[in-house]
């Protein structure tokens, strides 16, 4: 039988309103590092306003987009989408919906980087919990100034799985 090798994360990408503060927050609160500054993308008939328009439909407006690193140099793209206008969702937790719904980073003190997290402007969505009752893992959901959903997670996610029916 041939052993199948895991593909690497990539990147994931966020949609945020503003995304300066956007690029303040996660740098400030997580160390997430600026590799490539804001750049506006339009729809205007050039290589990367195309390549725009053909993932994100005929809706699309333009955007703001800006590459940061986590530090294990997973990337993380942040966009600002100039038209439509971005809306926020009033539920950010609709987890019945198919698709994404939270990053998950990883910091061994939860509870630091929680209180952290809510005064800087985010939230704190649920109560830190361990993972499994009586052991070390901890985790907790917040969510980010701009209403994206992130989980905090005290070890890495073999560590917190392995050996796990």
């Amino acid at each position: 039988m041939n052993k199948i090798h895991a593909n690497n994360f990539n990147h994931v990408g966020v949609s945020v309103p503003d995304i300066d503060a956007a690029i303040e927050w996660y740098g400030s609160v997580f160390g997430f590092v600026l590799i490539a500054e804001p750049a506006e993308v339009r729809p205007d008939g050039t290589h990367f306003g195309n390549l725009a328009s053909d993932i994100c439909g005929n809706k699309y407006g333009g955007m703001k987009i800006a590459h940061m690193v986590t530090g294990d140099g997973t990337g993380f793209e942040l966009f600002e989408f100039l038209g439509p206008k971005p809306e926020r969702r009033d539920d950010t937790m609709e987890y019945w919906k198919n698709g994404f719904f939270h990053i998950a980073i990883t910091h061994p003190d939860v509870e630091s980087k929680v209180k952290e997290i809510v005064e800087s402007g985010g939230l704190k969505r649920s109560e830190i919990w361990e993972l499994f009752p009586g052991e070390d893992v901890k985790v907790c959901y917040c969510e980010d100034p701009f209403g994206n959903v992130i989980e905090i997670i005290s070890h890495r996610y073999e560590q917190a799985l392995a050996n796990r029916s």
